[in-house]
């Protein structure tokens, strides 16, 4: 009896706490308050075809910008497109195709943008997989930091003369609270040894800060910023690489206890409108605020090293820079 009566206290105890947790989490969420437009103003969000991506791209699609999503998954892209020109009445919004694992494809989507458009106002490198096995691509580049990091860094080195020339604009570069774990070696980014999955991961998220540092300081004075994110812990494909029965462990984690994509797009969405980040640059934003970074990531001799070296592996051209 005494031991039937302990069990369900018990069970209420951890039933109460889970709901206070749940509480908690919910509190701490930052939403993006703005009620800026975005009329005239043309944006591209990589892998924009679902989770916090497609979120991001409906909140501006919704505010009136011309929205370009870059994707792999072509059918999944349109699809979403469809799906935000429904829900906005936006018809300013488009897919075009984006391999961040073929520079090749980075290169021609790059390309197509400047001799297409006018302007680039915010471009969000969002696109990003974990739990990516130990494989390289055709550019003989780490899959996972290909896909993290060289892509993206390549991108928007790329494009940055058609933000400059569209002032003021706005990098946001997606990255994640476990940067905090990574043990960083940049003479090592394209090693096939001293990564795990995990480090994969965590080592570009460290890359996209410190990339978007760097672009502050050589971007100084030009009326683009550029600033990096965590969108908190959410349910989105980025976990699509996981061993199954983790996916099925993670997923009820997640759906039970933390952030939706609206939820985990809002802090993409603040630094891509807000009047409260005019200006700003060189930053790390958590549910909408201003937060801490590792010490790795505030080190400027290692983000120009980092630098220099992702110059080097995705083959920069002279011709291709312009700081």
């Amino acid at each position: 009896m005494l031991g039937s009566v302990l069990n369900s206290y018990a069970f209420w105890v951890v039933v109460i706490l889970l709901v206070v947790l749940k509480i908690c989490l919910k509190l701490r969420t930052g939403t993006c308050k703005s009620k800026k437009r975005m009329d005239g103003k043309t944006v591209i969000v990589t892998g924009a075809n679902t989770g916090i991506g497609k979120e991001t791209a409906h909140d501006l699609a919704r505010r009136g910008a011309k929205v370009i999503l870059a994707c792999r998954d072509l059918e999944k892209a349109k699809k979403a497109c469809a799906d935000i020109v429904a829900s906005t009445g936006n018809s300013l919004v488009e897919v075009q195709h984006l391999d961040l694992s073929s520079l090749a494809s980075v290169r021609k989507f790059a390309n197509n943008i400047i001799n297409t458009e006018p302007r680039l106002d915010v471009l969000i490198n969002n696109a990003g997989a974990g739990g990516i096995v130990e494989k390289f691509t055709a550019d003989n580049l780490q899959l996972g930091m290909q896909v993290n990091h060289f892509g993206g860094f390549l991108l928007t080195c790329l494009l940055v003369d058609l933000l400059k020339k569209s002032a003021p604009s706005r990098i946001v570069m997606l990255s994640s609270i476990l940067h905090k774990f990574a043990i960083f070696d940049v003479e090592n980014l394209n090693s096939d040894k001293w990564f795990s999955m995990f480090q994969v991961y965590c080592c570009s998220k460290l890359a996209n800060i410190l990339t978007a540092n760097e672009l502050t300081r050589k971007l100084k004075g030009t009326g683009v910023t550029a600033n990096s994110a965590h969108p908190g812990v959410v349910l989105t494909d980025v976990w699509r690489n996981i061993p199954q029965v983790l996916q099925f462990l993670l997923t009820f984690t997640l759906k039970l206890f933390f952030k939706n994509a609206v939820e985990g797009a809002q802090t993409s969405i603040y630094l891509a409108v807000s009047e409260e980040v005019e200006g700003v640059s060189g930053k790390y934003f958590v549910d909408c605020q201003e937060a801490s970074t590792s010490k790795a990531a505030k080190d400027e001799f290692l983000a120009k090293a980092l630098w220099e070296k992702s110059e080097a592996m995705v083959g920069l051209k002279p011709e291709e820079m312009h700081f």
